[in-house]
C-alpha cells in the first residue's frame, strides 16, 4: 500500500461513485474516473454503485462494464438502499488498497484527486472540503451546522463531514462494520476512523454546478431522519470496548 511522493501515484487504487437516477452523467463520468485512474495509479478498477435506478441508469453501467471488462465493473442495488447503501456496497466491493469515492453527478473534477494523494504520505486518510459549495443558502447553511454539530459528537475538527470526496485505506474499511444506511454514512465512518486513531487531513476542492439531472439531496425527511440517528450513533460509538488504535 504505498504512494510514490515523486510521481504521485498510488500502487492500488478503487475509485467508485454511486448512481441514483444518473443517465445524463454516468457515461461521462466513467470516462473522466478512467482517465484520471490510469494517470494515478499503476494498478485501478472503476465500480459504478447503480442504486436501484429508475431510468437508464443501470443499463448504460452494465455496457460501460462490458465495454470495459478489466477496467470497468457495474453492481446494483434492487431496491434501492440510500446513499448510505450505495456506499456500503462501494466500499465492501472494493479489491484495492486504496479506495476514492466521490458521487455520480460530476459536481466534482475527480482531477483534484492529486490533492487527496499529496497528504497520504502523512496522514491514513484524505478528505476535501468544498470551498465554494454550489448548492442553495438552505443546503450550505444545513451542511455547516451539521459539520459543527457531527464534530461536537465525536470531538473531531473536520470542515465538512458531508463531501463526497475522499481517499480511504481499504485496511481502515477492514476493520470496521457500518450500520448506517442514509445521511448518516459519512459521519459514522469518520467518526469510526478518528476513534481507531487514523490520521485524517483535510484540503479543499471546487465543488461545480451540477451539469444534468437533480439533486436527490437535502430532502427535509431524509435530514430530520439523520439529526435522530446521529445521538444513537454517538452512543453506539463511544459506548463500544476501547479500541486497538493503530
Amino acid at each position: 500500500m504505498t504512494v510514490s511522493d515523486a510521481t504521485s501515484r498510488l500502487s492500488s487504487l478503487t475509485v467508485f461513485f454511486p448512481c441514483h437516477n444518473e443517465e445524463e452523467n454516468v457515461v461521462r463520468m466513467t470516462e473522466v474516473c478512467r482517465a484520471m485512474a490510469r494517470r494515478v495509479a499503476d494498478d485501478f478498477e472503476i465500480i459504478i454503485v447503480d442504486d436501484g435506478s429508475a431510468d437508464a441508469t443501470g443499463r448504460l453501467a452494465d455496457e460501460l462494464a462490458a465495454k470495459y471488462p478489466n477496467e470497468v465493473r457495474a453492481v446494483h442495488n434492487n431496491p434501492n438502499r440510500g446513499y448510505g447503501g450505495a456506499l456500503q456496497r462501494g466500499f465492501g466491493e472494493a479489491r484495492k488498497d486504496w479506495i476514492f469515492y466521490t458521487d455520480g453527478d460530476m459536481q466534482f473534477d475527480v482531477e483534484e484527486i492529486d490533492k487527496l494523494i499529496a497528504l497520504l504520505g502523512e496522514y491514513d486518510i484524505a478528505s476535501a472540503y468544498r470551498t465554494n459549495r454550489q448548492d442553495s443558502f438552505v443546503r450550505r447553511m444545513n451542511g455547516k451546522c451539521w459539520s459543527w454539530l457531527v464534530n461536537r459528537a465525536f470531538g473531531m475538527r473536520l470542515r465538512d463531514i458531508d463531501c463526497a470526496f475522499k481517499i480511504y485505506p481499504r485496511r481502515f474499511i477492514e476493520r470496521v462494520t457500518l450500520c448506517s444506511e442514509g445521511a448518516l454514512i459519512d459521519a459514522e465512518m469518520l467518526a469510526r476512523a478518528t476513534r481507531l486513531g487514523y490520521r485524517i487531513g483535510q484540503v479543499g476542492v471546487k465543488h461545480l454546478p451540477r451539469p444534468a439531472g437533480e439533486s436527490s439531496g437535502g430532502n427535509l425527511r431524509v435530514i430530520l431522519r439523520a439529526f435522530r440517528e446521529l445521538r444513537k450513533l454517538r452512543t453506539k460509538i463511544l459506548g463500544e470496548s476501547e479500541p486497538n488504535r493503530r
